[in-house]
């Protein structure tokens, strides 16, 4: 029996007549299929005409085209990143600010608020921390300001108090440093804190040598200003209704 599939001119007049089904085109992948291969074969055909020297240069106009689209790809990935470079200082505001550094920024970026006081000592500790990571985290920005000159007759037990703001609105409220491990809170704590919560995007793991050394020098440094080191008493876990 003859194939009804087969490209014949009595199939043909069959499938005029309704007798067959018509003949059911190429798919896509087909189609997709052909193509390379006349493009392989093309290609194949262009290259069998080539001297030595020929196909050199061609390999090197090709190595040229390679590296020009990695080029364009990377400056790209660089005018992105600069952009998100927005910050990278750790600024202190007032209060008539605030709406502006702040609620409305954060529409757009996240906004880290330390609510501190210079006397003390883990605010001390919170200011270096958050300057670090300003600088290292510049698409995010980190602000603070007075504790009862942001919230008049905000209790200084209170202190330090981290506010975190994005979409526009108090994403987290973090109150005191005992969450973060009081006066021996490290970088890599706050930082995998302030990631959890997206306020920071962690695309890259630090060498921890270089954390714990950077930690060492800033605990150090925030120590032989202050001698007052000791942890945060009862009365700072009791959180206000601020």
């Amino acid at each position: 029996m003859e194939d009804p599939d087969a490209d014949t001119e009595w199939n043909d007049i069959l499938r005029e007549h309704g007798i067959l089904p018509k003949k059911k085109g190429p798919t896509e992948d087909e189609i997709f299929e052909a193509m390379e291969e006349v493009i392989a074969a093309r290609n194949e055909n262009r290259l069998d005409a080539k001297s030595l020297d020929e196909l050199d240069e061609l390999e090197d106009e090709e190595d040229d085209r390679v590296l020009l689209e990695y080029r364009k790809k990377r400056m790209a990935e660089l005018k992105a990143e600069a952009e998100r470079a927005k910050y990278g200082q750790y600024v202190q505001i007032s209060k008539p600010d605030f709406i502006r550094e702040v609620t409305d920024a954060s529409k757009e970026d996240w906004v880290i608020v330390h609510l501190f006081k210079d006397a003390i000592p883990e605010c001390k500790l919170m200011n270096a921390l958050l300057n670090t990571l300003a600088a290292r985290y510049k698409s995010t920005k980190f602000l603070k300001i007075v504790g009862d000159d942001c919230i008049p007759g905000y209790p200084d037990r209170n202190l330090p108090t981290l506010l975190i703001y994005g979409r526009g609105d108090l994403q987290q409220q973090v109150v005191g440093i005992q969450k973060f491990g009081g006066m021996g809170t490290t970088i890599e704590v706050l930082e995998e804190f302030l990631g959890s919560v997206g306020a920071i995007e962690i695309s890259k793991r630090r060498d921890p040598k270089n954390d714990h050394e950077e930690n060492s020098s800033t605990r150090k440094s925030i120590y032989s200003k202050n001698s007052a080191t000791a942890a945060l008493s009862d009365d700072d876990d009791d959180y206000s209704d601020y």
